[in-house]
């Protein structure tokens, strides 16, 4: 099943999450360095230091890219790094190792994919109301403009905020990510002040002048009635799991069904959301896009009461329903649904290892992948504009709440040596990559 002449493969990580060093070369707090400071939190005790060692390794974790033949990477700045508070001065310290990063890359001919906001927030902007206050969006456009000045130069991919959805629901409806809130009123801001913030980084991108091109990363799943019954409640679900994101951004307004007391719908309060939502808000979040970033991980059921319910196997990941087809499924809405959408681009789809003890044969990983590139061949074959993959994730590293309790690289990391060794999925998927193509079995 061959891809088109042209088709980016890569693989990606997050600064957290593989970089360590979290107190290096002037590097802030940030609201995951708070929240796993706190007993409890993460499943292992575990914290972001020195998660992959990334920050002190990324020479070799280059060479190990470029060894594995993969074209592009996908990689998060740390936003403390750049602004240690959240806002003023630059810690160029900070700019410069993304510099050398960037340059690195293009020494070994592989294109950087940069995404500004993998969910590291500086802990002072979370001290003075985080993602639920309006405030935070116009920093955001500030740290934004930085970076595009600083990478000006770069023919980079430019993503704006990495999953607003689990920021908002996970951060700050369920508590189970930083900041740890649990108040769905919150919530409902926080999807809002991300988009706006989004919106805001993409005027700051078009008037900066910066090469490349700028999208936004969302994660998406289908969501499957169980029975007729459930069909209206899955339909608010949906508006929940995904219109939320998809409308306001491609189509410049809020679902009118997602937020309410009904089956399925987001509890907040829908007069205090739409308060938040100020004149020209939606035409800022809705300005064009280069692309629109898929994240892709799996399918959820729902029954007549709204309640999500498992419909498939999951994978070590409890809340991830192992469903191939529903990659088909969701790409194929989103060409129905949004036929003036820009190119897309897988940039998350993995599995964890079954267990955390780790090991170099991950017959289950490689099946997941081949499993998924064929679905997203598929769709391609149906008239989908999908033009890049991105396999999540390069290494093993902090699988936040999870600690380093769930293993989900191509590349198995030994987190007493950093030792790095390429599992069978990473070669296999080389091969992928060199054909342009995935083999049926």
């Amino acid at each position: 099943m061959a891809f088109p002449a042209g088709f980016v493969w890569g693989a990606a990580t997050s600064a957290f999450q593989v970089e360590g060093s979290t107190t290096a070369d002037g590097r802030g707090q940030s609201i995951w360095d708070t929240f796993a400071a706190e007993r409890g939190r993460i499943a292992d005790g575990s914290t972001g230091d020195p998660a992959a060692d990334h920050y002190s390794r990324w020479e070799s974790d280059l060479d190990l890219i470029a060894d594995l033949g993969l074209p592009a990477y996908r990689f998060s700045v740390a936003w403390p790094r750049i602004q240690p508070t959240g806002s003023g001065a630059v810690n160029q310290r900070g700019v410069d190792f993304y510099r050398r990063l960037v340059d690195g890359l293009l020494t070994r001919g592989i294109h950087p994919a940069i995404t500004l906001y993998h969910w590291d927030l500086p802990q002072p902007l979370q001290d003075d109301g985080g993602w639920a206050v309006r405030a935070t969006a116009d920093r955001f456009a500030d740290y934004a403009a930085i970076m595009f000045d600083a990478l000006r130069d770069v023919d980079a991919t430019w993503l704006t905020i990495n999953e607003p959805k689990t920021t908002a629901y996970v951060g700050y409806r369920w508590g189970a990510h930083a900041p740890g809130i649990s108040d769905v009123d919150q919530a409902a801001a926080a999807v809002h002040h991300q988009l706006l913030a989004h919106g805001r980084a993409v005027s700051a991108f078009r008037a900066s002048g910066a090469a490349g091109g700028i999208g936004i990363a969302l994660n998406l799943l289908p969501v499957y009635p169980v029975d007729l019954e459930a069909d209206p409640a899955a339909v608010r679900a949906d508006a929940v799991e995904n219109r939320l994101f998809l409308d306001p951004i491609l189509l410049g307004r809020y679902p009118t069904d997602a937020i309410g007391t009904l089956a399925g719908q987001l509890p907040a309060d829908p007069g205090a959301f739409e308060d938040l939502v100020q004149d020209g808000d939606l035409e800022v979040i809705s300005a064009p896009l280069d692309l629109v970033a898929v994240q892709y991980y799996g399918v959820t059921g729902v029954d007549d009461a709204g309640n999500q319910v498992e419909l498939y196997p999951t994978s070590l990941a409890p809340w991830q329903q192992v469903h191939p087809e529903g990659l088909y499924d969701l790409l194929m809405d989103l060409l129905i649904d949004y036929p003036d959408a820009p190119p897309l681009v897988i940039t998350e789809n993995g599995i964890p290892d079954p267990t955390a003890d780790g090991t170099a044969d991950d017959t289950e990983r490689l099946e997941f992948l081949r499993a998924h590139l064929q679905q997203a061949a598929r769709a391609i074959g149906d008239g989908v504009r999908l033009t890049g993959y991105y396999a999540w994730s390069l290494l093993d590293n902090f699988e936040w709440a999870e600690g380093l309790s769930q293993r989900w690289g191509l590349v198995h990391v030994d987190f007493e040596t950093q030792e790095r060794t390429p599992k069978d999925s990473a070669r296999w998927y080389s091969t992928v990559v060199a054909a342009n193509a995935v083999p049926r079995s």
